[in-house]
């Protein structure tokens, strides 16, 4: 192993590895229901909003914003509902809900494609799309909607391959990771949901 390259490798991708490593423990943490994903995920935001900026993946870089924004409410949301209930308790989602966040994730990749295109993002279109269904799965992870997992699988198993395609493996292999434990806080969600039926 050329241990050279490895070290430039890793001075050149700093800030994608710490992108990385922060988001894994904190979807992970989320997951679990922790509350201290909360943080967790609010340096990863942080992060990725650097690394997309200079991948010049605008959308990616502005949803880190947003993220940043749903963190904090997040954070607070299930605070709030720790100390009523002692857990952080997980809401249904009904059909208009669904309908709803579906219906404003296209409004929201049309028009952010639109601007996309404008300001010369790579990938305009397809990043606004993500971008935009990524706000809904994140709304609906923030109000504890068991729904949010099924938004993040689809719209992770597609982010795998515009970052490939931009030259971000270790991200491309980051959200390959995150589909996997999206399917695992999918089923833990809704083992918690039958539990609290019960």
């Amino acid at each position: 192993m050329n241990w050279l390259a490895l070290s430039i490798y890793f001075a050149a991708h700093s800030l994608e590895i710490a992108g990385t490593i922060t988001t894994l423990l904190g979807i992970w943490l989320t997951t679990r229901r922790l509350l201290i994903c909360w943080p967790v995920v609010l340096a990863a935001d942080v992060l990725y909003l650097v690394v997309f900026y200079r991948a010049r993946l605008f959308s990616d870089a502005l949803l880190q914003i947003f993220f940043i924004a749903f963190t904090l409410y997040g954070w607070a949301h299930w605070w709030r509902g720790v100390r009523q209930e002692g857990e952080v308790r997980i809401e249904p989602l009904n059909l208009r809900g669904w309908l709803a966040g579906l219906a404003a994730g296209a409004v929201g990749a049309v028009l952010l494609g639109w601007l996309m295109v404008r300001v010369g993002a790579a990938l305009p279109h397809l990043d606004a799309a993500l971008t935009s269904y990524s706000l809904v799965a994140s709304w609906w992870g923030a109000r504890k909607h068991i729904a949010n997992w099924w938004l993040w699988i689809a719209v992770d198993l597609i982010y795998i391959g515009e970052y490939l395609y931009k030259g971000l493996a270790l991200t491309a292999a980051l959200y390959a990771v995150l589909v996997l434990l999206a399917i695992l806080g999918l089923r833990d969600w809704h083992r918690a949901a039958a539990a609290s039926a019960a």
